[in-house]
């Protein structure tokens, strides 16, 4: 088969409604599938088509990655008391901690002091209002890049 009639072929899938996916699935794989997903459906399809025109893995790769897998851990299904929904307990808070109002932070940048005034609803610098310290260090270096980074809070609480 040419790489024409395979584009054809390909083409051809994508007009199919997803019952004519799923049968043509139990065409070419000889079973039935439980998926009424028409882009999965797609995928497998076209990727058995390009497997039966171009060959599939080699030999060479197959007993690689049957070494590589251990099937008996791969779990096709959850237990049998598989419990969905079971409280795992209180999600913790990932947000890190608010900044304080009146507190200073700097840093020396290119040989200049850089000073910030956290605010209620902002930072100060240079007498303008910032959203973030993000824009702060945008604004001081001409780049995006983290401010919690660039003014060396980043993995620290502040407070």
């Amino acid at each position: 088969m040419t790489t024409t009639t395979m584009t054809a072929q390909l083409h051809a899938l994508q007009g199919l409604s997803t019952p004519q996916l799923r049968a043509k699935y139990c065409e070419l794989f000889g079973e039935d599938t439980h998926s009424h997903n028409r882009e999965f459906l797609f995928k497998r399809i076209a990727w058995r088509l390009q497997e039966q025109t171009y060959g599939g893995l080699s030999q060479r790769t197959k007993a690689r990655l049957t070494t590589l897998v251990d099937e008996s851990l791969i779990r096709v299904r959850p237990p049998k008391d598989f419990q969905p929904g079971v409280d795992a307990g209180e999600v913790p808070d990932l947000t890190p901690a608010a900044p304080c109002a009146g507190k200073i932070i700097s840093r020396l940048y290119k040989g200049k002091r850089i000073e910030v005034e956290m605010l209620d609803n902002g930072f100060l610098y240079e007498g303008t209002v910032y959203a973030s310290l993000s824009a702060v260090a945008k604004t001081v270096t001409g780049s995006h890049c983290s401010g919690r980074a660039f003014f060396g809070l980043a993995g620290k609480e502040q407070g």
